[in-house]
């Protein structure tokens, strides 16, 4: 029987390499971790900093620097990361360099919440967020009597105005009314803007951005005291 000896050497080439890498990956498994590196996304560390995720990164009491990286508790350092009340989302990884990093996306607050039970954000996931003591965030109040059932109509409402380039410079407030019902309050003027339920929002919001530019344009916008959106294709104003 004739050997094809290309095959043979194709082979052995290839169970050396193999042979090789494994060397090599159980050669830099042993190595220690020369740097830790701590990333947030979007380059934002408003609601926590540096050391408080350095405080995270231990196993069994100490800190990953100068351990092997064999025994990197990867999943395990990240889930201690995720379970911070300001971090949405995190992802902890070795590198070819012996640099252990963990990229740490904050959570993002969109309106900040008044109620009788405490005051807490709503973030840009429409869940509930603790406050901080390293920073206080500008973004929309809402007020009466607030509880988890509301968040979902809170939530679609806060947004709405967010996406609204002009409504969101002159709406700094939210506040509920009786049957679920919602008023929204102005930066500058005094006029009440009965939003009603959470319901046809973006006709809505439409209707007001359109009776704002017209109102401001002409200046006529002192004369009213009330702005009503809840009927259909029009704005019920009353006058002072």
């Amino acid at each position: 029987m004739k050997v094809n000896w290309t095959y043979v050497r194709g082979f052995l080439l290839v169970l050396f390499l193999m042979v090789l890498v494994g060397f090599s990956n159980h050669k830099n498994e042993g190595r220690p971790v020369d740097k830790v590196t701590v990333i947030f996304e979007d380059g934002e560390n408003l609601f926590m900093n540096y050391g408080m995720v350095d405080k995270l990164l231990k196993q069994n009491g100490k800190t990953v620097d100068k351990q092997a990286k064999s025994v990197v508790d990867l999943q395990g350092l990240e889930s201690k990361v995720l379970q911070h009340p300001m971090v949405e989302s995190a992802m902890s990884y070795l590198t070819v360099d012996n640099e252990f990093v963990t990229k740490v996306r904050q959570r993002k607050p969109i309106a900040r919440v008044l109620s009788s039970k405490g005051s807490f954000y709503l973030d840009r996931l429409g869940q509930k967020m603790p406050l901080s003591s390293n920073y206080s965030a500008r973004v929309l109040l809402v007020t009466g009597g607030i509880d988890t059932a509301d968040f979902k109509d809170v939530y679609k409402l806060v947004m709405a105005i967010k996406s609204d380039a002009f409504l969101k410079q002159q709406i700094v407030g939210i506040q509920k009314k009786k049957d679920k019902e919602y008023e929204l309050q102005l930066r500058v003027g005094k006029q009440r803007v009965q939003f009603g339920k959470v319901i046809k929002v973006e006709e809505k919001i439409s209707k007001l951005n359109v009776f704002f530019k017209k109102t401001l344009a002409d200046k006529s916008i002192d004369k009213y005291s009330v702005i009503n959106l809840k009927y259909n294709n029009q704005v019920v104003c009353t006058k002072r």
